[in-house]
């Protein structure tokens, strides 16, 4: 499936700030090392209000990006829209639903987090939640896996995913961890009201501080000689069960 997935670039501290401020969502700065004044100060006060990543690197960094004139900052912009979860969350409950959110915990393969997208958009998932390092880079491979979900399912990409994970308690949902490290089968837990499932890495799983925030442990009973499925196929499982339990009856977006 074509998918149009169009990265656009800015060069300078000021046309990015002018950027910033127009509300387009700038996916990663690098700054020259050593660079300072006044507008510089800005645009990092402004990149860390924004929970926008930013690094400083050597020259040689900026030339190997782009040999345009780049005048010791080089961004890229998404075409894809990032959410607030502060600013998602009150407008679900005020509609009277239960949120139903997906946390994403270090999923680097590309063309797993694009069928994630996928399945969670087609299961009705309110945000998906990811965190802005240690992840997949959002670009045309992700939007293709995705078949576009990349561009329906709302995101949030969390600076501090401890945090995050926390205000969701606090707002009342209830987090659901998937770990083949739980002895209970996602068939018996409760999985109604609103409601966070953690899906974990493919290496290690859902990371110990993940863990201990959670509410319920849950695993997929798996009956032949492989302990594993995949994480985009784990988390159709579970979504969908979440879904059975809330009698499928959730309108679509």
């Amino acid at each position: 499936m074509a998918v149009d997935f169009k990265q656009e670039m800015i060069y300078g501290i000021h046309p990015l700030l002018e950027a910033l401020n127009a509300g387009k969502a700038v996916e990663k700065v690098f700054v020259l090392k050593g660079m300072h004044g006044k507008a510089l100060n800005e645009l990092v006060a402004l990149l860390k209000g924004r929970e926008v990543p930013f690094q400083f690197v050597p020259v040689e960094k900026l030339n190997r990006i782009s040999r345009k004139n780049h005048q010791g900052v080089i961004a890229s912009v998404s075409p894809v829209h990032f959410y607030r979860l502060e600013d998602v969350l009150p407008g679900i409950y005020e509609e009277g639903r239960d949120p139903f959110i997906l946390v994403l915990d270090r999923i680097t393969d590309v063309r797993n987090f694009g069928a994630l997208l996928r399945t969670a958009e087609c299961s009705g998932v309110d945000l998906v939640i990811f965190p802005s390092k240690n992840t997949a880079q959002l670009n045309a491979d992700v939007a293709k896996s995705s078949a576009g979900a990349i561009f329906k399912v709302p995101l949030c990409r969390s600076e501090n995913m401890k945090e995050s994970l926390d205000f969701l308690k606090e707002s009342g949902l209830k987090i659901v961890a998937a770990t083949e490290k739980s002895a209970a089968s996602l068939y018996d837990a409760g999985l109604d009201g609103p409601l966070a499932l953690i899906m974990g890495s493919e290496g290690d799983g859902v990371s110990g501080e993940y863990l201990k925030r959670a509410d319920l442990k849950v695993k997929i009973p798996l009956l032949g000689e492989i302990d594993s499925l995949n994480v985009s196929v784990a988390a159709g499982v579970m979504l969908f069960e979440v879904l059975r339990q809330r009698g499928a009856s959730r309108q679509r977006r």
